[in-house]
């Protein structure tokens, strides 16, 4: 599961014109799954991504959690985050999870969000998308769930 996590002071996500998803502050996780992911890396990844302090506090310091400042996540399914380009310059995508497994992984990553307590925005799986935000810092953090818990 790859992720990349950019703190917005809002976000929205639009499908054929018509508003799906809105965030006032927090954080739009752009969010890819591959075949290999589980459930567990779902759990792994949300409890990550929900505890991550990039958020500033009162001595201006990125100290806070998105739940500390009372803000929002917007979660938009993302394939393209498994280019591969190594070869030629058209990406492959084949790395990308197939998309009912996908699917079905992106929903358990945001009803893992919900339970935590958070309010979850999203956008429509497999649809084209348009996303505007208004970028925080701008801070954005790219997560590989390879890298973050598989090492040994």
């Amino acid at each position: 599961m790859k992720a990349v996590v950019q703190r917005v002071k809002d976000a929205c996500v639009e499908v054929d014109g018509e508003k799906t998803g809105s965030i006032d502050y927090g954080l739009l996780i752009y969010l890819g799954i591959s075949d290999c992911d589980t459930e567990d890396t779902c759990i792994k990844m949300a409890d990550k991504i929900s505890k991550l302090r990039i958020f500033r506090d009162n001595s201006d310091k990125m100290n806070l959690s998105v739940k500390d400042c009372g803000g929002s996540f917007l979660v938009i399914s993302q394939f393209t985050l498994f280019a591969d380009i190594s070869q030629g310059n058209r990406p492959y995508f084949g790395n990308a999870g197939k998309p009912e497994h996908a699917e079905k992984l992106y929903r358990c990553f945001m009803e893992i969000l919900r339970k935590k307590g958070n309010e979850v925005a999203c956008g429509v799986f497999g649809a084209h998308m348009n996303v505007r935000y208004t970028n925080d810092g701008p801070v954005t953090i790219c997560i590989d769930s390879d890298e973050l818990f598989n090492k040994g």
